[in-house]
């Protein structure tokens, strides 16, 4: 199982430090959530920054709020963001349920599914190469990402097999594991060769009391619930069991999350990852 960095949002000029450091380390993708109304950086312009900076290591929206966007422009920055990196963007996606976010970005909040659906088959489209209507060509470049869905609900999660490569779970473990095992069925349904890539989010802050304490604030401040933040795990010995537990899922791939922005949890979280 490959193991993954969700990059912390408090401090966004600490990021090219993160990145720097976890492409010299045994970690295989960099993630960054989406938000609209909230302080944080945006991810595709931020993610082609640090892929810029980068030399081997996967960058990945985790996830891109997609109904917020304009869908055509959606499909060139993501293809632009993949090809200059040289195919080490991964596009994952997700509707969003925040009625902030959908209200600057004037989207209807209960359309947002639907939306994503119509935008999906239009940007399947222009990866392809094919013309964006009657009246306007194509849209380049014809390059298609790779396309990961986050979600809750079985109409999300069937987006798998319909339209992507993958699925990304976050919550409980055992949450996960019917997750996984919807996206393996909607897989299946829609005839899919092989089987979908499988990601776990696992939050986690390893180190100083202060820096698991910050790291609670930011997601406290963040979620809204304090519920979120209480369930992070800060030792050693949790991380691992709980990494373990998440490859016996069947996970390809986790992704640790860190909300405190201590550059030096990338090499506490490095330790542990090579010491399993």
């Amino acid at each position: 199982m490959k193991i993954g960095l969700g990059l912390p949002i408090a401090d966004p000029t600490a990021l090219l430090t993160w990145a720097r450091r976890a492409d010299d380390g045994p970690f295989s993708t960099l993630g960054l959530l989406d938000r609209l109304v909230y302080d944080n950086p945006e991810p595709l312009v931020t993610l082609a920054t640090l892929a810029g900076a980068t030399r081997r290591i996967r960058v990945q929206t985790e996830v891109l709020l997609a109904p917020l966007r304009h869908a055509p422009l959606m499909a060139k920055q993501s293809a632009t963001l993949a090809q200059l990196s040289g195919n080490r963007f991964t596009l994952g996606i997700g509707v969003g349920g925040r009625e902030d976010d959908h209200v600057a970005a004037g989207t209807d909040l209960k359309r947002r599914g639907r939306l994503l659906d119509e935008q999906l088959q239009l940007m399947h489209r222009l990866w392809a190469g094919e013309p964006y209507d009657d009246q306007a060509g194509p849209i380049g470049p014809a390059v298609r990402p790779e396309v990961v869905f986050g979600g809750f609900v079985p109409a999300a999660i069937d987006r798998v097999g319909r339209w992507g490569d993958g699925f990304l779970a976050a919550g409980p473990l055992d949450y996960m594991d019917t997750t996984f095992r919807l996206a393996e069925k909607s897989w299946q349904t829609h005839d899919r060769p092989g089987r979908p890539r499988l990601i776990g989010q696992l939050n986690a802050a390893i180190g100083p009391d202060e820096v698991a304490d910050e790291a609670r604030a930011e997601m406290t401040e963040y979620y809204g619930n304090p519920g979120f933040a209480n369930a992070m795990v800060t030792t050693t010995a949790d991380l691992k069991s709980q990494l373990q537990r998440l490859e016996d899922l069947g996970a390809d791939e986790a992704i640790l999350y860190c909300w405190s922005p201590d550059p030096e949890q990338v090499h506490r979280l490095a330790d542990v990852v090579t010491s399993r």
